[in-house]
């Protein structure tokens, strides 16, 4: 059941989002959280750190033309069993399965990518509101640019710190903002914070959930189609993979970019950002980047 506006009141029982189907341990092994599985803050913020530590933002199948799947089942095969990582949909619903199981309440929602920017653009970012320790939290291991590493109050001005890493929530009528502190050197020093998305509090379903996923893994012109995305949000980088250019950035705002050959590249998916691969995923990169 939803409260007022779609704050998350009971847990989420929906069969649509199959979180039934979660072998649980098996998603805590894979993440490597040994905690407390009670719905409070803290098992929150643990289970969100430990999945942001463990399995990577990527969009290898997307790139390659494979076809993704939002049912929960190949999911938890792709992301748990297989060792990959996946994009917003996989990692959050994967998530929001877990969140689901451990008894907190949840309602899964889609967002507009903004970018620092405030064209409307479609909705086609997932993000989550979880109830605990009688506070409604923004929760999010799903987005390609600046993964949470904890989750962020819902409330207007609420920022969180973390291993020198800053979010913070704003409300702008209907809308709340998550964003960042700006990237450009000297609107940073003047303390301006960059717009990184935008969601009302409004609750989607599987449905909408699919619609959006067929936006934005086939549409042309997505980000995501026709080539390589990764991010791992680590405590003292974050890496982003665009392509072959790897590029390294700290919390202070500055980064270090660098052009990698294919071969390197699919060693960096391997050792960098800890994404299984098999031979045959190998040979597929190594052919997407030759065709480009």
């Amino acid at each position: 059941m939803l409260g007022t506006y779609g704050i998350p009141t009971d847990v989420e029982t929906a069969p649509e989002w199959q979180s039934d189907l979660l072998d649980l341990d098996a998603y805590l092994a894979r993440i490597g959280y040994t905690g407390p599985r009670t719905p409070s803050a803290g098992t929150l913020h643990g289970v969100l750190r430990a999945h942001m530590g463990a399995i990577a933002f990527e969009n290898l199948d997307i790139a390659l033309g494979r076809p993704v799947s939002i049912d929960l089942g190949p999911i938890q095969d792709k992301l748990v069993t297989r060792g990959r990582g996946g994009y917003c949909y996989e990692n959050n619903l994967l998530f929001a399965a877990a969140l689901d199981r451990l008894g907190f309440p949840v309602t899964r929602l889609l967002a507009r990518i903004r970018q620092g920017e405030e064209r409307r653009r479609f909705r086609t970012h997932t993000v989550l509101l979880v109830r605990a320790d009688d506070r409604v939290w923004l929760a999010d291991t799903g987005y390609g640019y600046s993964c949470q590493m904890q989750a962020v109050p819902l409330e207007h001005g609420a920022r969180v710190d973390t291993y020198d890493w800053s979010w913070r929530l704003v409300a702008d009528g209907p809308d709340w903002i998550l964003q960042i502190p700006h990237e450009d050197p000297a609107r940073r020093a003047a303390g301006d914070w960059f717009d990184m998305y935008s969601f009302r509090q409004e609750p989607q379903y599987r449905i909408d959930f699919e619609a959006a996923h067929y936006v934005s893994s086939t549409r042309p012109g997505s980000p995501f189609v026709g080539q390589v995305v990764v991010q791992r949000q680590e405590e003292k980088q974050r890496l982003l993979l665009r392509d072959k250019q790897l590029e390294r950035r700290l919390p202070d705002g500055s980064s270090e970019v660098t052009e990698l050959s294919a071969a390197d590249t699919v060693r960096a998916l391997r050792e960098d950002f800890r994404i299984a691969l098999t031979d045959e995923d190998a040979r597929a990169l190594l052919q997407h980047f030759a065709a480009k």
